[in-house]
This record gives structure tokens, C-alpha cells and sequence, in this order.
């Protein structure tokens, strides 16, 4: 019985989280608090996409999973390695992604960050620079698996403001990882 004991203080000590959701759902400006409250590097998953995903986004066009394949063991990978922990943001829309990420990175946590469609409608339509129009979140939501009962995660609702997710964002990661339950929870 001691292992799982020495593995959740492994993961307490070195949190490797996974802050998922739709576009505009604020993973990179929850991902990057919670990174900074816990005192862990954030990545925002965009920034291992190859050339060719964030050229066929930015077109309009909604990736495939050969296009998804690569990009996903990446982020898994850049998990991996980190052993000091680490927040990613990344859309892991579907529990077959998760699972691609888990297979990388066994000791990830999701944080899924759930909100309705008009706030994240809102949300994306009003911000500028980021290559994912408004358009696709329509087949993101089409795409999006929340997670399930035996996936280790956390549910967050996005409705209240920034601070009050970040405090329950990272009170149930800290519960989750403490407990060693690799379910998720809402």
C-alpha cells in the first residue's frame, strides 16, 4: 500500500496539470494562475501545434485527428518531462485525446473549465490575435467529450469571475491530488 502513498506525495510535490475546455474558455488565463499560485512554468498547448494545424485553423478549416495525433503525444510528452510539475493549456476536447495525453504523462490531472455557449461565444468573439475564429466553436462544442466519471479531472464552472475560478480551480486540484482518487469530480 505504500506506492500509491509515494505517488500522490509525488504528484502533490509535482502537479502536472492539463487545463481543458473550448475555445474562450479561459484555459490559458486560468492555466497561467494556477500555474503561478502553485508554483509550477505554464505552456499553453498552442504553442506545440506544428505549423501546418495553426495554418489550417486560422483558414477555418477544424483539424482531423491525423492532424491532432502528434500534436497530442507532444503535449504528453512536454508533461513528462517536466519534473518539477507543470500547467498546460490545451483544449483536450475528447476523452480519446485525454487518454493520448495520459499515455505520455500517466500522472496528468485535468482541470476541465465548463461554461455555456453565449459566455464562450462572447468570450471568443471579443478577444483579437488568437487564430481560432469564432466559427469553430461551434464544431469544438459538437467535438467536446466532458469528462468522465473515471478520468482523473475536475470539473470548474467558468461563470463566476476570474478569481473565484482560480480559488476553486485550484482548491479541487489541491483536494484531488491529495486524496489520490483518480476520478474526476464537479
Amino acid at each position: 500500500m505504500t506506492q500509491p502513498t509515494e505517488e500522490r506525495s509525488t504528484q502533490a510535490a509535482a502537479p502536472l496539470i492539463v487545463v481543458m475546455g473550448v475555445s474562450g474558455s479561459g484555459k490559458s488565463t486560468i492555466g497561467e494562475l494556477i500555474a503561478d499560485r502553485l508554483g509550477v512554468p505554464f505552456v499553453d498547448a498552442d504553442s506545440l501545434h506544428p505549423t501546418a494545424n495553426v495554418e489550417k485553423m486560422a483558414s477555418g478549416t477544424p483539424l482531423t485527428d491525423t492532424d491532432r495525433w502528434p500534436w497530442l503525444a507532444k503535449v504528453g510528452q512536454v508533461l513528462a518531462a517536466a519534473d518539477g510539475g507543470l500547467v498546460v493549456a490545451c483544449s483536450a476536447l475528447r476523452r480519446r485525446y485525454r487518454d493520448a495525453i495520459l499515455a505520455e504523462a500517466p500522472a496528468a490531472l485535468f482541470v476541465h473549465l465548463s461554461g455555456s455557449r453565449e459566455v464562450l461565444s462572447s468570450r471568443v468573439e471579443g478577444r483579437s490575435g488568437h487564430f481560432m475564429p469564432a466559427a469553430l466553436l461551434d464544431s469544438q462544442f459538437a467535438t467536446l467529450e466532458p469528462l468522465d466519471a473515471d478520468e482523473p479531472g475536475v470539473i470548474v464552472d467558468i461563470s463566476p469571475g476570474v478569481t473565484e475560478i482560480l480559488t476553486d480551480a485550484v482548491s479541487r486540484v489541491r483536494a484531488h491530488l491529495a486524496s489520490g482518487d483518480g476520478r474526476a469530480s464537479v
